[in-house]
């Protein structure tokens, strides 16, 4: 009986058994609709991004890449792929340019150009900034020039200086009680004198040439637009402005145009016999602007095959011009 009492009691308990695995297998095929959806997005930004030469030059790149291949023929993309496909090359808009290179040296050759290009846009760039800079500073000289002389302080009213697309813009402009010139001629008054010398002086610190204007106001003269018109005035105003601003000291090489607009460019539109219509524009260039004018005095016309087949044409132009009639001289009206 105390043998049984000592026995000691062994109690066996098993583990409750852990269900089997299911597999990864949807992971998998989650993971490759994933790839297959990126690839997919890839490709649709790939193909809103390129152009419709570069689309077209795909689509013909891929046209017949067996044909080319197996029997060989005539290829716009010469490259040294193994699979030469059809198409003209499409790292580039030009027709007929074909690429005879690997891809490697045709890529250094882009990105250089492309680099070139760059650095070409950021030196305009620097030049305009600099351009304006100076423009700018000339505008404050010549304010400040203004306000130090006595004499042209009290005709400021009168001056007015603005920055336009071509460049600076300085305008004296006419008075019902201070004309600038003389009635209907180009005389230049005392004041009007000081004016354009103190401003041809200041006009030495920048390199850019100059455009003078002249205009005048709506009223005609007697003896209508035949004869000595506001259009010769202008032309005569603007001329004699000229001088003045080289006797000022401005370098006489800096004028570029000295133009004549009689009244086609009126301040007060609404009224074109304001007297403020009367002024003198003095156009400070910018670069685009000169090198617009340089390029209009390069270009020249020639005659069509047509006109110079014109044998009658050229024979009235051969002719010598006869020289127009005197008309009289009419009395000019108040300007």
């Amino acid at each position: 009986m105390s043998k049984d009492k000592d026995r000691a009691i062994v109690v066996k308990r098993s583990a409750p058994k852990k269900a089997g695995h299911h597999g990864g297998a949807w992971k998998l095929a989650y993971a490759d609709f994933m790839t297959a959806m990126m690839a997919f997005f890839l490709l649709m930004w790939l193909l809103s991004s390129a152009s419709t030469v570069q689309l077209k030059g795909i689509a013909d790149y891929f046209n017949q890449p067996l044909k080319i291949t197996l029997w060989g023929g005539d290829r716009s993309a010469e490259d040294s792929s193994i699979l030469k496909g059809g198409g003209r090359d499409i790292s580039t808009d030009a027709q007929g340019v074909t690429r005879s290179t690997d891809g490697s040296s045709s890529r250094a050759e882009r990105t250089a150009s492309h680099n070139d290009e760059d650095s070409v846009k950021q030196l305009q760039g620097e030049l305009e900034r600099r351009e304006q800079v100076r423009l700018h500073d000339l505008q404050v000289k010549l304010m400040a020039a203004i306000e130090a002389n006595p004499v042209l302080r009290q005709f400021k009213q009168q001056i007015r200086i603005d920055s336009t697309l071509t460049g600076l813009r300085i305008e004296i402009v006419d008075s019902q009680k201070r004309p600038m010139f003389a009635t209907a001629r180009d005389v230049v008054e005392p004041y009007m004198r000081d004016i354009l010398r103190e401003i041809g002086h200041t006009l030495n610190d920048v390199p850019n040439r100059i455009i003078v204007q002249g205009h005048t106001d709506a009223v005609p003269y007697a003896g209508g637009e035949k004869g000595y018109s506001n259009w010769e005035l202008s032309a005569d105003r603007a001329n004699a402005s000229r001088r003045e601003l080289v006797a000022g000291g401005m370098d006489e090489a800096k004028v570029m145009r000295v133009l004549g607009l009689a009244s086609t460019q009126n301040l007060n539109k609404a009224d074109p016999l304001d007297p403020e219509n009367r002024r003198i524009s003095i156009i400070v260039l910018n670069r685009k602007s000169e090198e617009a004018l340089d390029h209009d005095d390069s270009t020249t016309t020639t005659l069509s095959d047509d006109a110079a087949g014109s044998k009658p044409l050229l024979q009235r132009l051969a002719q010598p011009l006869t020289a127009a009639p005197k008309l009289p001289a009419a009395a000019p009206p108040a300007q």
